[in-house]
């Protein structure tokens, strides 16, 4: 089966040659099933020729905002659209979640409350789960078919579904602990307050919960063998 990952944005280059790009990322977190992987970086413009170029479809977090004056912004909703309309399975990550909820009618913005960085946790379909989390924008309003499937008291809208083939997540569940260390000293340093990246960096060492966030994606991406 055909992973498409819509790469939305980049890795900081001084670290992508030890972890790779945000899609090597995905590519290793969903290792282990009978799955080829497509990249395609939107943020560069680099866009499938259809929605059915892949069997189901996965878009990366970016440090860029949905409501960014970028080329790729608008492209990238109207292929969301098309994936949606065609029942195709799809998967959003951070800003992925962001702009599958603009795309179909909801809206985020620069929440006022501030940060999310590092290990956090949520209320999740009934349990309780610890996720890296890296943003400061939020879905403020939900798109009218949007389920929500998981929150915290500082983010209403961290887990989202559309029907069974749509699941979207504002934590980062491809994140490990070194990579969280990576953001705060590359990207964290004069952008996130300190005391938000040093309470982070107290919680390094925490156990997280991405092996349980992978087999709930997978169960989404698997859908495309259930409908091919």
């Amino acid at each position: 089966m055909k992973v498409g990952i819509l790469q939305a944005g980049h890795a900081p280059a001084e670290m992508i040659a030890e972890t790779g790009n945000y899609a090597q990322m995905f590519a290793r977190f969903l290792s282990g099933r009978d799955y080829s992987f497509a990249a395609y970086s939107v943020v560069d413009m680099e866009f499938p020729k259809s929605p059915q170029s892949a069997d189901c479809w996965l878009i990366t977090g970016s440090r860029h905002g949905v409501y960014d004056n970028l080329p790729f912004i608008e492209p990238l909703k109207a292929l969301v659209r098309e994936i949606y309309h065609l029942n195709i399975p799809l998967v959003g990550v951070c800003f992925g979640h962001q702009i599958i909820a603009q795309a179909l009618g909801g809206q985020v913005e620069k929440y006022s409350g501030g940060w999310s960085v590092g290990a956090t946790e949520y209320d999740f379909e009934g349990q309780t789960v610890t996720l890296n989390a890296w943003h400061q924008d939020q879905i403020v309003k939900l798109p009218p078919e949007a389920q929500v499937l998981g929150s915290s008291p500082f983010c209403k809208y961290a887990f989202l579904g559309y029907g069974e083939s749509v699941f979207t997540v504002q934590a980062h569940p491809e994140f490990k602990s070194d990579f969280i260390r990576g953001l705060i000293d590359k990207r964290g340093r004069g952008v996130v307050p300190d005391d938000l990246l040093d309470q982070a960096s107290s919680k390094l060492e925490l156990p997280n919960s991405n092996s349980a966030l992978a087999d709930r994606i997978h169960s989404v991406l698997d859908l495309a063998q259930v409908t091919a």
